[in-house]
Parts: structure tokens; C-alpha cells; sequence
């Protein structure tokens, strides 16, 4: 993604931030961090991925998310406000029912900030920030971040080449289709294999492994990178504090009460600051992206060449 912002900052950078945000949208509870974090993870997806991902997310991401939220009701029967009682006997309660939309939240939204984190930490990155401490496991890792896509799409180039054949999995009876699935299957690990071998014999002649071994890297760290990073701790604090001292409490369970807005007299962060800050954090990437389209535009329309 070279036309986004954000990809050009430094791996330390975006490691960090993509750190942050998803634990904070995995620990925080309260309404309203998970709004602000599912709707900056939505847009920012959609941002990477285009139409592509707005469709994706609206036929797959929304109908999981009415699902999740409509099944913890059915299974948890915890709560003080009773709505009604189902069929079986069981109350189906307020509580159990906001606690599902919540859960069902941070599950599409933790989806969402993990497939931008896809999008923007690429291997070469994952292996710059790792590759020292712990060479084994970013190697590791950053193979199956490459060879994941091209197994699929190797998969793909066959099933349209056994296609051709007349050898694949739509047509014909069901042991005919399991007979070309274990061809295309075989034909795929026999790819895989040889794929291995020669990536081995690649790493071995570029001497992999030997003491010494100096490693190309095009990233440096600048004041830009050093900025943002400052930026990002300092949020990161902020929001920390106020969780800390109970401007982020929430509870769902007997019955739903939390903290909105709270005044500096009662030793809590404003609310209101703190949900700025977690909005500001949230969407800085999006934030990066307008301020630099604005800047195209307006040296565009003013004739200036870049």
C-alpha cells in the first residue's frame, strides 16, 4: 500500500501503534471506545482495501457481528433488567443483551485492526524489528505472511488449470469431485515442497545463518517518525490514566452503569478528553491520509509540480 501515509512511516512506528490500539480494543469495554475503535478500523480498512473490503466487510463482517450479538442473549441470562422470557424459561435480560453487542464489537472491530495490521506490516518490516532479537521466529513468521497469499492464489492458477480438463470440484458426481479436490490437493503440496526446497537452497547460497551476515534495510528513523511516535506514546498515556484512575469504567452485569463524563474534582480524567484522545489515537492513520490528500490537492490546483 504505497499510496498510504501511514505505510511509510517507520515498522517501529506502526508496530507500536497497531500494539496499542488492538489492546485497548481488546481490554477496553466502554460504549464508546468501542465505537470509536470499530468505526476507525472500519474506515481505515476500507481506506487499504477499497471497495473490495467495503464489500466484504457489509457481507461478512455484518452479518458475524448480528450473529455474535444475537447469540450471547440466547446462553446468558445474567441481568437485573428482565425484557421478557423466552420459550425455554429463560429471562432475556437488557444487560445480556448490551453485553453481547458489545462483545460482538470488539470481536468484528479486533478482526478489522488485525487486517489492517496485514496491510501495513509487511515481512521485510516484521524481520527489520525482529530479525536480531528473535531470528528464528520472524523468519518464521514472515514466511507464512508470504506464503499464505501465494498459496491461495497457487491454488487458484490450479483449480482453473484442472478446470480446463474437465478435473474440477463444480461438476460431476461427489466422488468425482473428491477425486479432482485430492488432485488439485496433491498437485498443490507437490508445489509447496519444491517451493521449499528451493527457497532452502536460496537462503543457504545468500548465507543465512552465518556469523556475521550483515541484513539490506531502506527503513531510517527521522524526525517525521520520531514525531509520530511521541505522539503516539503520549496518547497511549493519557488514555492509560484516565482508565486507571476510572474514567473508562464500565460494567454490564448485574446492571449496566458506568462512567460518561467525569469532572477533575472527583480525582478522574474528564471523560469527554479521554474519548478525544482515544478517537485521536484511533485515527491517526486516517488523519495522516486527509492531511496529505489536502496538501496534493492544494499544490495541485495552484500548478505547483512535486
Amino acid at each position: 500500500m504505497t499510496n498510504d501515509t501511514f505505510y511509510g512511516y517507520h515498522p517501529l512506528v506502526n508496530m507500536l501503534y497497531f500494539t496499542v490500539v488492538l489492546l485497548f480494543a481488546m481490554f477496553f469495554t466502554h460504549p464508546v471506545c468501542l465505537a470509536v475503535s470499530l468505526i476507525c478500523a472500519f474506515s481505515y480498512s476500507v481506506y487499504l482495501g477499497g471497495k473490495k473490503t467495503l464489500k466484504f466487510n457489509l457481507k461478512y463482517m455484518l452479518p458475524m457481528l448480528i450473529f455474535a450479538a444475537l447469540l450471547n442473549p440466547a446462553f446468558n441470562h445474567q441481568g437485573g433488567t428482565i425484557l421478557t422470557y423466552l420459550p425455554s424459561g429463560n429471562p432475556l435480560t437488557l444487560e445480556s443483551i448490551l453485553y453481547g453487542i458489545a462483545a460482538a464489537v470488539m470481536l468484528i472491530t479486533v478482526i478489522a485492526w488485525f487486517s489492517c495490521f496485514n496491510e501495513i506490516m509487511t515481512s521485510d518490516k516484521f524481520v527489520y524489528l525482529f530479525g536480531r532479537v528473535i531470528p528464528a521466529l520472524s523468519l518464521i513468521l514472515s514466511m507464512a505472511l508470504r506464503f499464505v497469499p501465494r498459496f491461495i492464489s497457487q491454488i487458484k492458477v490450479i483449480s482453473n488449470a484442472q478446470k480446463c480438463v474437465g478435473r474440477d470440484v463444480s461438476n460431476g458426481s461427489i466422488f468425482s469431485r473428491a477425486k479432482n479436490g485430492i488432485k488439485i490437493l496433491s498437485i498443490m503440496v507437490t508445489w509447496a515442497l519444491e517451493n521449499a526446497i528451493e527457497t532452502a537452497d536460496s537462503m543457504k547460497g545468500r548465507g543465512y545463518g552465518l556469523p556475521g551476515r550483515s541484513a539490506f534495510s531502506i527503513f531510517r528513523f527521522d524526525k517525521r517518525d520520531a514525531i509520530a511516535l511521541i505522539y503516539i506514546v503520549i496518547c497511549a498515556a493519557y488514555i492509560l490514566l484516565g482508565s486507571i484512575t476510572g474514567g473508562l469504567e464500565w460494567r454490564y452485569f448485574p446492571t449496566t452503569q458506568g462512567t460518561w463524563t467525569r469532572s477533575s474534582a472527583d480525582g478522574v480524567l474528564p471523560g469527554l478528553f479521554i474519548f478525544l484522545t482515544y478517537f485521536a489515537l484511533c485515527a491517526m492513520p486516517l488523519i495522516l491520509n486527509v492531511k496529505e490528500d489536502l496538501k496534493w490537492r492544494t499544490l495541485n490546483n495552484s500548478g505547483l509540480k512535486i
